[in-house]
């Protein structure tokens, strides 16, 4: 069985490039390890954490899950419509899980700053999700 983490990111990977609001800012621009020379803007998926969220009866998986932005336009605005396509597309989003079943995907935050090299900005946001086994 596919780790729900794993099933969980393959579900986000294929909401976030079917949605046409995530397009318009990224295309489908979104990865798990960005190639070297990615064009900007684009996404990739940042921490990843998996906890236990069983109860007496029931095995579940809570995760805490971010997406990064990478944006080089001048200022935070493309960072920004990036982060909120993003939100909107997985928000209370009704994801199918290879072999698990999501219980309910949550944002959380989401915030923007400047990277060290003075050029590139970085949008970070956070979902919980919560899972069990189909």
């Amino acid at each position: 069985m596919t780790h729900p983490a794993l099933a969980l990111q393959k579900a986000v990977f294929a909401a976030l490039v079917a949605d046409g609001d995530v397009g318009a800012v990224l295309g489908d621009r979104i990865h798990d390890a960005p190639p070297r020379n990615a064009t900007f803007p684009y996404a990739s998926f940042g921490e990843a954490r998996a906890s236990d969220w069983s109860t007496g009866t029931e095995a579940g998986t809570e995760h805490r899950l971010t997406l990064q932005v990478w944006s080089r336009e001048r200022g935070k605005a493309e960072c920004w419509r990036a982060l909120e396509a993003i939100r909107a597309a997985l928000d209370d989003a009704a994801l199918t899980l290879d072999g698990h079943a999501l219980v309910n995907l949550r944002f959380e935050a989401a915030e923007t700053r400047r990277e060290r090299d003075g050029i590139t900005w970085r949008g970070v946001a956070r979902f919980r999700a919560v899972t069990e086994p189909a």
